[in-house]
């Protein structure tokens, strides 16, 4: 039977090797995928970036395969973003021998405890420093516990005894108390699963299916022994991990540890666990999508009410824009012919006030109306509910109040268009994101009937290219990077982390040094390659240093910037103190650029795929003509990603914003200082 989900010995093994490579890691990102699965962006000094990846009531492992970030965080992965984004993971541990895992991360409010549930539907909980749910993906009450929001949480009972703490005394104590097959009560008691009480009673040589009553001291000393067989390795962190597949190269299972019970089956060996883990259950997830037609059922009906409510939007945009246009060009027809209406509307108003009821007077109107004489022969009707003349101009038809003067009439039509623009602005809002939703689903759907086409050796070489693509990546993509107008890289830190491995790792004698006078600014370094910096390069490199600074958090216009050559950077002061991490000394001329403006321009670069710029506003404007100036205001976070997103596809074609509307909005934060600002309309 194929593997679906971890055992308490897999999480055993997987946390083991875990626990040498993320504590003291710093959480650049996190990402929700469907329902279940979170996986977190992690940053380690001097090593390339680490994914953790979560799935509730599954797995848990490092995962080294690239993943598209969704156009829009759902709500839990935002909650986490806003406790645990820019923490420090600093440990991981498995409750017991229990599918349960705590993941502590200290931040700026303490420490914060991220637990995940691996057994039955799954769970995962964040608690604050006392142990209280700040918030969970599935709130419950139960029979032994609650998950609810403000209380304390609990673990479930234990199932069994945990195996690493088991004597040989209390094992003979179990089984003797056991009811029936050895096999269940092994996996039952200690919590070890069926593979594993097989494993241990094969390697014990002891029948699974013999009752426990019928054990002798010899056989359960064996049991112990061959137990410790097992238990040894995870405790030490020396694993054989593999996947075991079948005749047909199906993947079976993963196991960190060479067992017997598969010593005749295929197998494909991982230099570890958790990379095993991967690649079993990356494939086996795909082969399960590919197989199942529930999903592209559900995802086609998905479809085709998007594409109708897709259609209902188009058409209610295209009535208000004609009402736009119509009222518009009614406002300037009562103009065109203001004297002879305002003359017209005296002369009704006048017989009205002389005595005579208003049919006499429209009757009137429309006598000489038959006689083709203007303004009379303008008038098609009456409306004495609402004291309205109904008029035909220039092939306009519409109502003339004789309860507002000319001018306010003029005026309504002006505003009603108004009103209709705006409600159609509105409107094309709402359809750029119903647009945006449905180019997901399709290519979602896409995926799911390419995979259903697939056959086994086709998903492995699907997945190879996404691992391929990720560690494809440049070392400057950790960082902030742009290319100026001219052509030299420039790399910017993010925080002091980053500062430190910028300067210390990656910058050379011949690179150029830029820091805004403000605590709290990055490193941005110009990457030479021992060529000569232009003028345009050093101020597009000066802006970069003030706009990411923290003078943009406090709405500053203008900030002061210098730059300097690397030798001139110490890590101790004039009387030998120590510098903090992150920050140097600086020693001799600084070269200044005083009341550099804080801007940053955010554009949309179209081929066969789109992609993003953003940087120094001159920079991106060598890269595109699609672009937005962004410069410091109160707008935040997904409010103001949305507006950029929205007025750069504005300017595209229609097909140009449905290839724009497939890209996650999360391509455009990275370029937004602090994710706060307002749009430059007149710079953009």
């Amino acid at each position: 039977m194929k593997k679906k989900e971890f055992s308490s010995f897999d999480i055993a093994a997987a946390i083991k090797e875990l626990q040498t490579t993320i504590p003291n890691s710093r959480v650049n990102n996190i990402y929700q995928f469907g329902e279940k699965t979170i996986i977190f962006k992690l940053h380690k000094t001097d090593r390339p970036p680490i994914r953790l990846v979560v799935e509730a009531g599954r797995r848990l492992h490092s995962t080294s395969y690239a993943e598209e970030s969704p156009s829009e965080p759902p709500p839990f992965c935002m909650m986490l973003r806003k406790y645990l984004r820019d923490s420090w993971l600093r440990s991981i541990v498995q409750y017991e021998f229990e599918r349960i895992v705590t993941v502590t991360f200290e931040t700026k409010t303490g420490l914060l405890k991220f637990v995940v549930e691996l057994f039955g539907d799954g769970n995962i909980i964040l608690t604050n420093p006392q142990n209280i749910i700040i918030q969970a993906l599935a709130f419950k009450k139960m029979r032994d516990r609650d998950i609810v929001r403000g209380v304390e949480l609990m673990f479930p009972p234990a199932l069994g005894k945990n195996p690493f703490k088991v004597t040989q005394p209390e094992l003979e104590e179990i089984l003797k108390a056991g009811e029936g097959e050895v096999v269940r009560t092994l996996a039952r008691s200690l919590g070890i699963g069926g593979v594993y009480a097989e494993e241990a009673l094969l390697r014990a040589g002891i029948e699974k299916s013999k009752p426990c009553k019928e054990l002798s001291a010899e056989e359960t000393s064996a049991i112990f022994g061959a137990l410790q067989t097992l238990l040894t390795p995870v405790q030490e962190g020396k694993f054989e991990p593999s996947i075991i597949q079948d005749a047909e190269g199906s993947y079976l299972d993963v196991v960190p540890l060479t067992l017997r019970r598969y010593e005749s089956y295929p197998t494909q060996k991982f230099e570890s666990f958790n990379a095993a883990l991967d690649e079993f259950f990356l494939r086996v997830t795909a082969v399960e999508k590919a197989a199942g037609s529930v999903e592209v059922d559900k995802l086609k009906q998905e479809a085709q009410r998007l594409k109708r409510i897709v259609e209902e939007q188009e058409k209610s945009i295209a009535e208000d824009e004609k009402r736009t246009i119509r009222d518009k060009q009614i406002g300037e027809t009562i103009y065109a012919h203001f004297q002879e209406l305002q003359t017209f509307q005296e002369q009704l108003l006048k017989a009205n006030q002389q005595g005579y009821e208003w049919k006499d007077i429209i009757a009137q109107v429309m006598v000489a109306k038959k006689a083709g004489k203007a303004p009379m022969s303008y008038v098609e009707s009456f409306d004495g509910k609402n004291l309205a003349v109904n008029l035909g101009i220039d092939g306009y038809h519409f109502s003339l109040s004789l309860r507002m003067s000319l001018f306010d009439n003029a005026n309504e039509y002006y505003e009603r268009g108004k009103r209709a623009k705006e409600k159609a602005q509105g409107a094309q809002t709402a359809l750029n994101e119903t647009k945006k939703k449905l180019a997901e689903i399709e290519e979602e759907l896409k995926r799911a009937e390419e995979l259903k086409s697939l056959k086994p050796a086709q998903i492995v070489e699907a997945l190879a290219k996404r691992k391929e693509e990720m560690a494809n990546k440049q070392w400057f993509e950790k960082f902030r990077h742009f290319t100026t107008s001219d052509g030299f890289l420039v790399v910017a830190g993010k925080d002091t982390v980053s500062n430190e491995v910028l300067i210390k790792k990656y910058t050379k004698e011949e690179d150029v040094v830029f820091h805004a006078e403000i605590t709290g600014s990055p490193f941005v370094v110009i990457k030479t390659e021992g060529k000569q910096v232009s003028e345009s390069a050093l101020k597009e490199a000066a802006e970069a240093a003030a706009s990411y600074s923290r003078a943009w958090r406090e709405n500053a216009g203008t900030a002061d910037v210098y730059w300097v050559k690397v030798d001139q950077l110490s890590k101790s002061g004039p009387s030998g103190e120590s510098i903090p991490h992150g920050a140097f000394f600086v020693v001799g001329k600084r070269n200044w650029y005083k009341n550099t403006p804080l801007r940053v321009a955010v554009g949309v670069v179209l081929g066969e795929e789109v992609s993003f710029v953003g940087g120094p506003v001159d920079s991106v404007k060598a890269k595109t003509k699609s672009y937005v100036v962004i410069q410091p205001g109160d707008y935040q976070g997904k409010e103001l990603l949305q507006m950029i997103m929205r007025t750069l596809t504005w300017k595209l074609s229609k097909e140009q914003r449905e290839k724009a509307g497939k890209t996650s909005i999360e391509q455009v934060r990275e370029f937004v200082p602090y994710t706060k600002g307002a749009i430059n309309l007149k710079a953009t």
